[in-house]
């Protein structure tokens, strides 16, 4: 890891539009990019794989020291393997994303994958995206940004998402996974959800993705000098 490597990080809740704005900006920048979400994810996928039981805290941290997570480039953007398989698209999964966020919950879990995260910073700089960026992995971050929007624009966004790629869910069903899942993350005693002292909160509600990513871009160099 490179200290004097720059970090920019996005945090907010899911649904803010932190993972898209955050793989913009980093390739308008040319720097690098971290999907911190995608490595809980992939433990969680790992532990449906193995069939371990969610309330075995024991063995959910094992699997997270245990699990291989690889990151490539592929057909349609960034590939995530899990112990050697592709599981990028059963990450974007509710179901998983659920999982996800309850692991998330166990501190020797984000223990196990503090490290790996903190390995993504390389020159020329770093683009991370998650809940804990700015105040837990990168405390020292150049710029932090917290991404926001109403609880009825994030599912709103999510339901027209999976819709376009043929999954039927309900609005209502998606709005009160969201609302469970902020209580959760914002309520967890390790590493809360919440923006950092230092950082700028945008309300991305109402905005195109375009105008998020041009606000976040203009912190840069005031930041960066």
């Amino acid at each position: 890891m490179s200290e004097s490597a720059p970090v920019l990080t996005i945090d907010g809740p899911s649904g803010a539009g932190k993972g898209t704005v955050s793989r913009l900006v980093a390739s308008r920048l040319g720097w690098h990019y971290l999907d911190s979400g995608a490595l809980y994810r992939a433990v969680g996928v790992a532990a449906s794989w193995a069939g371990l039981d969610p309330s075995d805290q024991g063995a959910l941290v094992r699997c997270a020291f245990d699990t291989r997570i690889e990151f490539r480039d592929g057909p349609g953007g960034l590939r995530v393997l899990v112990n050697g398989t592709d599981a990028t698209d059963e990450l974007r999964l509710e179901t998983t994303g659920a999982l996800a966020s309850a692991i998330a919950a166990i501190p020797e879990v984000r223990a196990a994958l503090r490290e790996r995260q903190r390995a993504f910073r390389r020159p020329p700089g770093l683009v991370a995206d998650g809940r804990d960026m700015g105040t837990v992995i990168f405390p020292d971050a150049t710029v932090k940004v917290f991404l926001t929007a109403s609880a009825e624009e994030r599912a709103r966004r999510r339901h027209n998402q999976l819709k376009e790629k043929g999954v039927s869910v309900t609005f209502d069903d998606l709005l009160r996974e969201i609302l469970a899942r902020d209580a959760r993350d914002a309520q967890r005693a390790v590493a809360p959800l919440k923006p950092a002292e230092d950082a700028v909160s945008i309300d991305t509600t109402g905005l195109t993705i375009e105008e998020v990513v041009e606000r976040v871009l203009a912190l840069v160099p005031a930041r960066a000098g």
